[in-house]
């Protein structure tokens, strides 16, 4: 069986790496092969199988696939085989509203996006509340499959603390400093927009991470769209982990997430660790750029911060007191990480390929309960 892996348009992370790497360790006969930007191709283990990810020998790799996993759109050039399977993991929880769903878009994105929309098979999702919005934004009617994402299995695997101390060590992040994650999203405007792609940092990082203390450390990881945003030298008190190659890491690594609109919250609360969404700019995301699915003020895993002030009173806040999820952290998380329990991978595998075809699998169910 042929299977053709995309992340991100080419890079090896995400759902998508870990079902490849599930399926190695487990023995299943396949020919796994990635779409791989050239510039990461480091990033890549040696024994796997890459492709330019738009030349020539990746439309042949995905037009000869019988499963194509992917967490974000392919290439428009190429054509589907009737005998393919596309499975579409996408990438995050929908807070943010997504395509369809968008208050504001460039012209002729939708169009494009939906191209790629039409030739899906399979959707999966998080968690129950996130399926039918993801339905919306997508306009998909097909199967959509409440598993739980693959990636976030490891921040609940039996060696978590393990990985978690070999991160730390790779970051160069001594034994009692607190790591500070800060992971914001993208705004539309500044990225699609004629100037773009671009980002305006709400604060002066070397001027927070300096006030934080010398047993803190700030790792800032933009989005993958305004990665090449940050220019920084030198290492800690900050560390510019945006290409880092496996987000989940940084969560293991991270004591205290900071993120805004990102799905970032969602995947870190897995962790049990605490969130603060910095919401800055929240009037301009919510009502000009995205909008919400749901009140974030209301669903928050806690307060939202609006300002430099208020984000510094915090983090101290939670360097000096022990910390105890609140009952609003405890409902987000019995809200959005149900399904988080450590065997999404699992789930996803004896759906798509189990180890003794064929016959009904019954790993998942679908969005009205059945299981296909």
């Amino acid at each position: 069986m042929r299977v053709v892996f995309n992340s991100f348009g080419g890079r090896y992370s995400d759902n998508p790496r870990a079902l490849h790497e599930a399926l190695v360790a487990s023995g299943r006969d396949v020919d796994a092969v990635w779409l791989a930007r050239p510039e990461l191709r480091g990033d890549f283990p040696a024994d796997v199988h890459t492709v330019e990810t738009w030349g020539p020998d990746a439309r042949a790799a995905v037009e000869s696939a019988d499963v194509i996993v992917s967490n974000d759109g392919l290439s428009h050039e190429w054509d589907k085989s009737p005998t393919t399977t596309y499975l579409q993991t996408w990438h995050g929880t929908p807070l943010k509203r997504l395509h369809r769903d968008a208050r504001w878009a460039p012209e002729g994105r939708l169009e494009m996006v939906m191209r790629d929309i039409s030739r899906w098979d399979h959707l999966l999702s998080p968690n129950v509340v996130s399926t039918p919005h993801l339905r919306s934004a997508f306009g998909f009617s097909g199967p959509v499959h409440e598993t739980g994402y693959p990636r976030n299995d490891v921040l609940s695997a039996p060696d978590r603390e393990l990985r978690r101390a070999r991160v730390r060590a790779a970051l160069g992040i001594a034994d009692g400093v607190r790591a500070v994650l800060y992971a914001p999203t993208w705004r539309d405007d500044l990225v699609l927009s004629h100037d773009g792609p671009s980002y305006d940092f709400p604060v002066d990082l070397s001027d927070l991470a300096r006030a934080l203390g010398p047993d803190h450390v700030l790792l800032v990881r933009l989005h993958a769209m305004v990665a090449d945003r940050l220019a920084v030298h030198g290492s800690a008190p900050l560390l510019d982990v945006s290409r880092h190659p496996d987000v989940s890491d940084l969560y293991l690594a991270a004591d205290v997430l900071v993120t805004d609109y990102s799905s970032t919250m969602f995947d870190f609360a897995v962790t049990g660790k605490p969130v603060l969404n910095f919401t800055y700019d929240l009037e301009h995301y919510r009502d000009d750029l995205r909008g919400f699915y749901f009140d974030l003020a209301e669903t928050a895993p806690a307060p939202l911060l609006t300002t430099a002030e208020e984000l510094l009173a915090a983090l101290a806040a939670l360097a000096r007191d022990p910390w105890e999820p609140t009952e609003r952290y405890t409902r987000f998380q019995d809200t959005f990480c149900s399904l988080e329990d450590g065997h999404a991978t699992e789930r996803v595998l004896e759906l798509f390929f189990p180890a003794d075809p064929p016959g009904p699998t019954g790993a998942a169910p679908t969005h009205d309960g059945k299981r296909r």
